[in-house]
Order: structure tokens, then C-alpha cells, then sequence
């Protein structure tokens, strides 16, 4: 049962996901870093390409800090991929103008085409841009990590990119489970030891997105969803057992009660589609939630994003809420309607 709390982290973000209820919710943007900033497209053309950009230590530190000295935020996320695991394990991996490329992993040979080599010592540039952030963050402002839920990189790898259908990865998984099970434990692994390394470097938090979890049936969604986050998060614990976990599994509408008291998360990120009385009534009793303003409704600005605004806090400000999109920043927001969000958030609710 998550309730409020005594002593414990002064950072706003931390004291949330701990089961405080504050009165005003700590907060930070999905995508806060990226195309919407002239900042980072400026720094983008200078890298040349996305990989390099997350790669390189001191351009994906920079990246991540940008938000924060606009803005304020609560939190920074470490500018990185998710993708960034199944390219260590020897997958091609490219962006292009439509999004990421992988050469498709192939349901015959399955895992024998990748390797499980050191994934620590491939992400090392990982583990040294979260300490140039972390040099560089305001004392109050937590540090987040992140990766890719195994349902969510799977597809990716199995579908060579994003899907509409995921008839590839589905087909795979009914035909054949005992062989999908061996491709989502070994990104779970692979997972686990590329979040440790963000942990070690000094994240304070991790987040799990499974962008894709809507795709699956209600079965699917236990055995490849429910199922390795509940191993990823009881994994983590134990090696690092005060750094919370966020889950975000987009899509999993009705779903996700059965994800928050199953897998351990200290919070669950919702995504636009989730009623805000929903999270408050049935999930916020026992997690933290996350969320969840139309990513659209920031880009128009204006007196609709205001009023969401304010009747979201005051849904679920009554419990640990931390306030963030639906999904993430689209790259035509203005930061100007940032700005104004960040003044809305830092003036207490008023009623009515």
C-alpha cells in the first residue's frame, strides 16, 4: 500500500516514488530532450548521425542537460535508445527518416544469430555520459535511466523496425514459445546489466518502456509483458534495492492493474488513453502513477492544455503522482507551450 512518507530522498521525484503525496507533483516530459529544442537539432547535424549522438559521452550528456536549463524539470532522462541493446548484441541497427532499421532476427535461427558478449564493456559511453550529467544537474533535479521492457525490443528485433500488425513477432511467439521465451530472457539479461551500468554510473531511477504492449492479447500480456518485468524488477532490487522502477506498458489499458500488483513497479507511467479516475481509483492505492497529458494537447497550448492540466492534478494529486505526457514531446511542440507548462506546474492547484 503506497502511502506518505517520512524523511527519505529531498528531491521532489524520488520523494514521490517513495509514496509521498506532495503538493506539487514532481514532474518531467517523455522525449523532454530531442527534435522540439533548436539546441539539440543544432547539436544533432554536429554529431551527424543518431548513434553517434548517443554514443558520444559528452554530446548525449549535453542533450540531456538542455531541457533542464529551459525548463526546470524535476527529473532529467539520460538521452539514449532503446535500441541501443539489440545493437550490442550484434543486431544492425541504423535510423533512418522513417524511424529505426534492424536486419529482422530470423524465427529459424533464431538467438544463434546474436551474442551475449559484455554488455557493460559495448555500453561503457552509456555509464560515462550519466556521470558528466550528473556533474552537471541542480542538487534537487533526480537522474533517470532507462531501457526497452523485452516484449517492446523484441518486436523491434523481430520486425526489423516499428510495426503495425506485429504479425512477425506474434507468429513467432505462438508457433514457437519455448523458443521466444529463450529471445526474452536473453534481452532481460542483457537488459538487467545495461541498467546496472546506468545505476553504478548514478541514476536514481529506471523506467521500463513497453511502447508495445497494446499489441498483445490478454495472455499475451501476462506471459511477455507481466511475466519478465516482474523478473527484470525483483532482479534489480536485489542488487539495487532503493533505486525505484517505473513501468510503462502503453496501451495496456484494463491491463495495467494486474501489472502494478504483479510486477513490483513503484510506479506505472499512463498512457493518454488511461482515465485519470481509473489510475486514482484503482492503481494509485498501490504505485505511484505517471502521466498523462495528451503529448497533442502540449503542442496546441492554449486554454485546452490549461484546463487538462488542472483537472489532472486534481484527480490524482490527492495521492503519489508525478505529472508527465501520455507518450512523448512530438517534434513540432513549441517550447514556448513547455514553458508555460512548467509555470502551471509550479503554482499549487486551485479548486474547482
Amino acid at each position: 500500500m503506497v502511502g506518505k512518507t517520512a524523511g527519505g530522498s529531498a528531491k521532489p521525484l524520488l520523494r514521490a516514488l517513495q509514496g509521498e503525496t506532495l503538493e506539487r507533483p514532481p514532474w518531467w516530459l517523455m522525449r523532454q530532450a530531442g527534435r522540439y529544442l533548436p539546441e539539440y537539432r543544432e547539436l544533432r547535424a554536429k554529431a551527424g548521425d543518431f548513434i553517434t549522438l548517443c554514443l558520444t559521452p559528452e554530446l548525449a550528456a549535453e542533450v540531456t542537460l538542455q531541457p533542464i536549463r529551459r525548463f526546470g524539470m524535476d527529473a532529467a532522462i539520460l538521452f539514449s535508445d532503446i535500441l541501443l541493446v539489440p545493437r550490442a548484441l550484434g543486431q544492425s541497427l541504423s535510423f533512418e527518416s522513417e524511424g529505426p532499421k534492424l536486419q529482422p532476427l530470423s524465427e529459424t535461427a533464431g538467438i544463434g544469430e546474436l551474442n551475449t558478449g559484455d554488455i557493460g564493456a559495448l555500453l561503457a559511453p552509456v555509464g560515462d555520459a550519466v556521470r558528466r550529467v550528473r556533474a552537471g544537474l541542480p542538487d534537487e533535479t533526480a537522474l533517470i535511466g532507462f531501457a526497452g521492457a523485452p516484449w517492446t525490443v523484441a518486436t523491434y528485433m523481430v520486425e526489423g523496425g516499428t510495426s503495425r500488425d506485429f504479425h512477425r513477432v506474434k507468429a513467432w511467439a505462438y508457433r514457437d514459445p519455448a523458443g521466444f521465451t529463450a529471445l526474452i530472457d536473453m534481452i532481460a539479461s542483457a537488459t538487467l546489466d545495461f541498467l546496472s551500468l546506468q545505476i553504478g554510473a548514478g541514476v536514481e531511477v529506471v523506467q521500463l518502456f513497453d511502447s508495445w504492449a497494446g499489441a498483445l492479447s490478454p495472455d499475451g500480456f501476462d506471459r511477455w509483458v507481466i511475466a519478465p518485468t516482474k523478473q527484470l524488477v525483483e532482479a534489480l532490487k536485489e542488487r539495487f534495492p532503493q533505486v525505484p522502477v517505473i513501468g510503462f506498458p502503453r496501451g495496456g489499458g484494463l491491463l495495467a492493474e494486474r501489472y502494478v500488483t504483479e510486477t513490483g513497479v513503484d510506479a506505472v507511467g499512463l498512457d493518454t488513453a488511461m482515465p485519470a479516475g481509473f489510475a486514482r481509483d484503482r492503481l494509485q492505492a498501490h504505485a505511484a502513477v505517471q502521466g498523462n497529458l495528451d503529448p497533442v494537447l502540449l503542442l496546441a497550448g492554449g486554454a485546452e492544455m490549461r484546463r487538462a492540466v488542472a483537472e489532472m492534478r486534481r484527480t490524482l494529486g490527492q495521492g503519489p503522482y508525478v505529472f508527465n505526457l501520455g507518450h512523448g514531446v512530438l517534434p513540432e511542440t513549441p517550447p514556448e507551450h513547455v514553458a508555460e507548462l512548467a509555470r502551471m506546474l509550479a503554482e499549487p492547484v486551485r479548486a474547482g
